[in-house]
């Protein structure tokens, strides 16, 4: 039998999963059962997210791995708690020695590579807020890497696309490990191949059976650091030693009385805030219409020039939280909205890659995280023998000294994951979060939006056409988004463009908790997107 897995003659339809016991919404099938597979073994909702992230680096390796910041956000215990595992750049590496090779950051290779976050977060998470012990909610993500898997579609797509462009790119012995890892005898993971990881299998090994110990301060950092200093790289094993992930507090505005809660910077959530608190002054009219689109979209543009201007490290902020989310702020940024479309411009308020999933259980435990190596594979390292594709966090960097997120040694950047949790009058409804880059902010506003405003349901929230301003005054839309309302925006100023492939619009997954207590979920259809409920 024989038949195309990227081609699909007429519109498919997902229905709404409801389950009682518990869900898992993921990305790719491997990671919603392995997260379902350790609810029913006794673990909790956090457990389950744990072992989903974990299989993610395996099935989903296009997306985020080993080497990738996470940051999550999870209602436990009665209380919202927030984890920025994101990594700061290495110690040894300073502002003028990139600027000495480049003018800008580059994308791959050692420069962007931050310190990875990804294996503290499993780690952390699991000791305060899990229930099973650490090895064995690794246990589902290391036999698929031990046993194989099935490739699924847009991760095969994503794998050969990342081996056309990385052949002639990044020639480097220092990206050697990328070719043997992924590609062995020049043949790249593709849809539907049988895949083993067995290096990605013994360093998860050594992750479960030390509790991170050994990635941080033994076996995995030194093979790490060693790598980096024969090829060119500015690890230390100190980089590695001192890392720990934190703990924040969420930060949250009222949107039509509902709670949206992000992770606070370094991580871009901020945006997504500024945002919806800019659009809770006008009056929405129907989803598909061109006044909807153009308010969202002149929000998100003035919401962006604010976080690109100031978000970096909260060490580094010379703008407080608060002041941007301010309600004052918010309205002096309302009144710059007209019917036609304007270039974003910062404002001052003193003055005048990646994976997401979430997880449910039926103890009331809900959790929504998000992982990523930013660029596809990150900066195209992998370690020779450990399956460690590094990230290339590093990029969101800039060398402009007068900025506030220049470049420092030991220092975190504007980061791009942000997981999304909704609340109303205190109580929890749900995480939610669209994975994507800088979409991603765009995609919490439309499906808060779509949400609240229009009460989708959370599929019917996620198959709604998207939006994405990219720079200016262009926007890309989804080919699906009504012809008027495309012609409308466009005669109001937008520089639309159409485009067919979904790839560039995010991929989210929701969980919404009834009021008798069912599990409501929805899944990204423009991805490998499943739920597994119990």
């Amino acid at each position: 039998m024989f038949f195309n897995p990227s081609l699909y003659r007429y519109p498919s339809r997902r229905m709404v999963v409801f389950a009682q016991n518990g869900m898992v919404a993921a990305s790719t099938p491997q990671a919603a059962q392995a997260g379902l597979e350790i609810l029913m073994k006794g673990g909790n909702a956090i457990d389950a997210a744990i072992a989903a992230a974990v299989t993610e680096t395996v099935c989903e390796p296009c997306s985020n791995g080993i080497g990738s910041d996470t940051f999550m956000i999870a209602w436990s215990q009665g209380k919202l708690h927030g984890l920025n595992a994101s990594g700061p750049s290495p110690q040894k590496q300073t502002l003028q020695s990139i600027k000495e090779k480049h003018t800008d950051m580059p994308r791959a290779g050692w420069v962007p590579a931050n310190v990875p976050g990804a294996p503290a977060a499993w780690v952390t998470l699991n000791e305060r807020l899990g229930r099973l012990p650490f090895a064995e909610v690794l246990k589902p993500a290391i036999r698929y890497a031990e046993h194989g898997f099935a490739v699924a579609p847009m991760v095969g797509s994503s794998c050969v696309s990342a081996y056309h462009s990385y052949k002639t790119r990044n020639t480097g012995p220092e990206f050697r490990g990328w070719f043997e890892a992924f590609a062995p005898g020049g043949k790249p993971m593709a849809i539907g191949d049988l895949v083993q990881l067995p290096d990605h299998a013994r360093t998860l090994q050594l992750i479960a059976d030390t509790k991170g110990e050994a990635f941080y301060r033994g076996e995995i950092a030194e093979k790490i650091v060693a790598f980096a200093q024969e090829t060119g790289g500015s690890y230390c094993l100190e980089d590695f030693g001192d890392y720990q992930p934190e703990w924040v507090e969420p930060v949250s505005i009222n949107y039509r009385g509902y709670d949206v809660y992000e992770i606070p910077p370094n991580g871009q959530g901020i945006v997504a805030l500024m945002a919806l608190n800019i659009l809770k002054g006008f009056e929405l009219q129907e989803r598909e219409n061109a006044d909807t689109y153009h308010l969202m979209i002149e929000a998100i543009k003035l919401a962006f020039a604010d976080g690109r201007k100031y978000i970096t490290d909260s060490r580094f902020m010379r703008m407080p939280v608060e002041a941007l989310l301010s309600e004052e702020y918010a309205a002096k940024r309302r009144a710059l909205i007209g019917q036609q479309a304007r270039p974003p411009e910062p404002g001052d308020p003193y003055s005048g890659g990646t994976i997401y999933l979430c997880a449910a259980d039926n103890e009331g435990n809900m959790i929504s995280l998000i992982q990523s190596n930013y660029g596809g594979f990150g900066s195209g390292i992998v370690v020779p023998g450990t399956g460690v594709a590094l990230n290339n966090r590093g990029n969101n960097f800039t060398l402009d000294e007068e900025h506030a997120n220049v470049y420092a040694p030991g220092k975190r950047p504007y980061n791009t994951i942000i997981p999304g949790f909704l609340m109303k009058d205190g109580a929890p409804l749900g995480p939610f979060g669209v994975m994507g880059g800088f979409m991603q902010p765009q995609g919490h506003l439309q499906m808060v939006v779509n949400t609240v405003d229009y009460q989708m349901n959370p599929q019917e929230s996620l198959d709604a056409p998207r939006f994405q301003w990219t720079s200016g005054q262009s926007v890309d839309i989804e080919q699906s988004a009504p012809l008027h309302v495309q012609q409308l925006l466009a005669r109001r100023g937008h520089n639309l463009t159409p485009r067919v492939a979904s790839g560039g619009f995010g991929r989210g997954q929701i969980i919404w908790l009834m009021p008798n207590g069912a599990l409501a979920g929805g899944t990204e259809p423009r991805t490998d997107g499943t739920i597994m409920g119990w």
